[in-house]
Parts: C-alpha cells; structure tokens; sequence
C-alpha cells in the first residue's frame, strides 16, 4: 500500500496549548493482511502557547488563531488530516465554552480527528502512550506509572510491556492557585484552589501575597495526595479536602504495585529538567505554582526514587493523541453509502454477544434507535466461523426487523474479529434492510463510551474513541 497521511495532535491545557503535525505512512502487514500506521516522522511542533482566557472562557478568536497559525506553519491543506486527536484539558476543559473549541478543531481538520473536552482517563492513557509506553516496551517485565502533572489535573496511568491497565485522575495542578507572574500575589484562584487555602486556614483571595510557607503547605498538601494515589493508600484520600481532589480513584492491580515512575505535564518536564541538573526558573514565572509544585515533586524520595526518563520529554499527551488516537479498522468493511461518513461522537450503546439473550439484543437496538442520532453496538463474536457470524447477525436482523427503525439513522457494530462483510450481509438480509447499517472489524473501543469514525481511505476507516472508563 504505502500511501501517505497526515496526523495531527492538539492539547489545549490549563496553562500552554501545543500542536504536532506529522506525516505516516500506511502499510500491510505480509503476515496478517492488515493495514496498520507505519513509519511516523514528525512534520511540525509548534512553540507553547499560553492558552488564552477571556474572563471565565476559553478566547476562542485567539486560540483559533493559533490552531489556523500552527496548521498554517505545518502547511496543511485542507482535507488533507487523516487522523489524530485533539484534547481540551484541566481548568481549560471546566471553562464554559470548552466543546465550542473541540467543535472549531473538528470543522478545521473536516471530522478527520477526534476532538473532545474533559476526558481524563482518555487523557492519561494518551500521557502515557506519549511519555511511557516507550519505555514501558522496552522493561516489559516492570510496570511503570506515568504521571502526568499540568495546570489543572495530575493524569495517572499505569501499564506493563506497553499497555495501559488502568488509568486516574487527581484535581492536582499548578493553576489552581494562579499569581502574577514573578511574585507570589494571588491573581486568581479555581473553585478548588478556594476550598485549598479555606482548609489550610489561609484568608486569601486575589491581590493578596501568599508568604514562603504558605505555598510550602499547598504543595505539600498536592504532592501528599499523588503520593497516596501512587501508593494505593485509599485512606489518606478519604477527608474531605482529599475526596475533592480525586476525579477518578487509580485502583492499581497487585501485581502492578512498586512500579517504577515517569512524568510528562508542564510541572512534568520541570521534574526532568531538576533531575537532570539544570536550574529551574524563578518562582512564579509561570504565573502559577508550577515551579514550587515541580521543586516539591524533587524533594519526595517517593516519587523522584524510581524515576524512568523516556526518549523524548514534553507534549506527551499530544503526542499520544497523534500516534495513538486512532485506529484502523480492518479493510473488509461493511459500507454500503461511504458518503455518510465522518461520523462524530457517536455513543456506545450496548454489547452484544452469542450469550446475549433476543431481549439484550432488542435493548441494545432500541437504544441505538431512539437515541436520535444513532449509535454503536460492539460485537464480540465468541467462537470464530461461519456458523458464529450467521447466528449472530441473523439474531439482530430479527430484533431490526421486529422494530421500526429510521432508515438515516447510522447503526454501527464494532467488530473485533474480521468478519464485517459477513456480518453485514446476514444483519441486512443481504442487503433487504432500509436501516443504515455500517460494520467496523478489527477495532478495540477500549471500554469508551463515544467514538469517531473518519473517512474512507484506500478501504480502511480511521476510528477513534473518547469517554474512557
């Protein structure tokens, strides 16, 4: 095959906002037949940018301009994005007009990427395949946490040999307590950055000067609270200031305890910068307690002991976004009308497997027919075959058939055994069905709750999928 695409990743975080463009190549694999991304080479980084804020929204004519200037300088041309993601992260994320960003970054790169606002496991898988997956396949036996640490949030994943097990996330970040740049007077404080100093006892608000051991307590108290998640010490996440902070608890497997650690984030990359011997900037340069959280971070035996430092250090989650947010379905899909593709934000709507009773399946149909704009089933076929791929897709063409469903409605199934043609043809009654339906093969969703299918290219469809458990 060997054609050429291009992919994008976006990160728009609580304090800096990053672009990387790169071109790839697609390939089949002899042994397997399947199309898979090649070789990546990095086209275009951008420089960070502050993320622009208007008052208690994101500055959309400011940031867009900085997305249209990075797509510009990377020499995009339009309809050209394949696949990719982009991700809006932190306080950014909690702003009110947040998904009117993901909807700019989806009408600029034409439905090609995956654009979602406030996913944090998403956010933290991505950390980790951008920062740790390199050097997680390379000590497959060692599990390591990536900790990813920015403005607003502390993204935690834990994997072994490469792959995610389970991922959390922490309210920990540097903006929370925001301060004009080179002093320690408080410009700005999130809801939680309140409820932080009200704890510790501190009557502070903006214009106020915080002193050195007021800030020494604030990190304290945030890096306590990594150290606890790290650790699996559930207890000392159970007061009240702590249960405040935990997003999504990181329930660490046994078997994955004591694992060795790697950072990413903007206090992140302070941490390797400290441990590599180069001087950090002065307090406050960020206009936030960025550089006093990275200094803490230093002084934990616990979290700067077993510290891994992977290839390359910095915009991991955009990274991960550009490599690892998509897929590529296999290329025996069922696509009856390829023109109603890109598909966006679609929901995962049920599972279906040959245990699923007719009632299940007539469920997981109903709700993918009232949902008003469709939705996705996965598919788990069981024992492969022939006689497999007929029983179940005889099974749902019963249930399609025993309900009026809108004949423009997008019904996709999510296959991961390659058979979508076959599985297509006995849902549809080889072709007598009115319903749109569209077969994925090949695919893992990953336990998502949405997903994004892309356009057609050369028989494959690139997918991706947001709402991570």
């Amino acid at each position: 095959m060997g054609s050429q695409v291009t992919l994008v990743g976006l990160d728009f975080g609580s304090t800096t906002s990053s672009a990387v463009v790169a071109d790839a190549s697609l390939v089949q694999r002899a042994a397997t037949g399947r199309v898979e991304i090649g070789e990546i080479r990095e086209r275009y980084r951008s420089e960070f940018a502050f993320t622009p804020f208007d008052g208690g929204a994101i500055d959309l004519p400011r940031v867009c301009a900085l997305l249209d200037g990075w797509l510009a300088a990377a020499g995009v041309r339009e309809g050209e994005v394949f696949g990719g993601g982009a991700i809006v992260t932190g306080l950014a994320a909690r702003r009110r007009n947040a998904g009117e960003l993901a909807r700019a970054v989806r009408e600029r790169a034409f439905g090609a990427v995956m654009a979602v606002a406030e996913d944090p496991c998403l956010e933290a898988w991505m950390a980790f395949m951008g920062s740790a997956a390199a050097v997680s396949r390379a000590h497959p036996e060692t599990p390591i946490l990536n900790i990813d640490i920015g403005g607003g949030t502390t993204n935690l994943a834990i994997g072994i040999a490469g792959e995610v097990r389970c991922t959390g996330c922490l309210a920990v970040g540097a903006r929370h307590v925001a301060v004009t740049p080179g002093t320690s007077r408080i410009a700005a404080l999130s809801e939680l950055g309140r409820d932080l100093l009200k704890h510790l006892g501190l009557r502070k608000g903006p214009g106020d000067a915080l002193l050195p051991a007021e800030i020494e307590a604030i990190v304290d108290l945030q890096v306590g609270l990594i150290e606890a998640a790290v650790d699996g010490r559930a207890g000392a996440l159970e007061a009240p200031i702590a249960r405040r902070h935990v997003e999504v608890p990181l329930a660490v497997p046994p078997e994955l305890a004591g694992a060795a650690l790697t950072f990413s984030g903007g206090v992140g990359e302070l941490v390797y910068a400290g441990l590599d011997g180069r001087a950090l900037p002065p307090p406050g340069h960020y206009g936030d307690l960025g550089i006093e959280l990275g200094r803490r971070v230093l002084a934990s035996p616990r979290l700067s002991s077993t510290v891994r430092v992977p290839p390359g250090v910095g915009r991991a989650t955009a990274y991960g976004l550009l490599r690892h947010a998509t897929q590529l379905s296999g290329s025996t899909l069922f696509l009856p009308h390829p023109e109603i593709l890109p598909l966006e934000d679609l929901p995962i709507l049920g599972r279906i497997a040959p245990g699923s009773s007719p009632d299940d399946i007539a469920r997981a149909v109903d709700l993918v027919r009232r949902s008003g704009r469709g939705g996705c089933v996965e598919v788990t076929l069981g024992a492969p075959g022939a006689a497999a791929v007929r029983d179940l897709g005889q099974r749902i063409a019963a249930a399609l058939r025993a309900r009026p469903f809108p004949e423009q409605l997008p019904f996709v199934l999510l296959l991961r055994e390659n058979a979508a043609k076959a599985l297509g043809g006995y849902v549809t009654g080889w072709g007598s069905a009115r319903a749109e339906i569209l077969v994925i093969d090949e695919v893992d969703a990953r336990g998502a709750h949405f997903v994004q299918i892309g356009r057609l290219h050369e028989q494959v469809l690139p997918v991706s999928f947001h709402g991570m458990s």
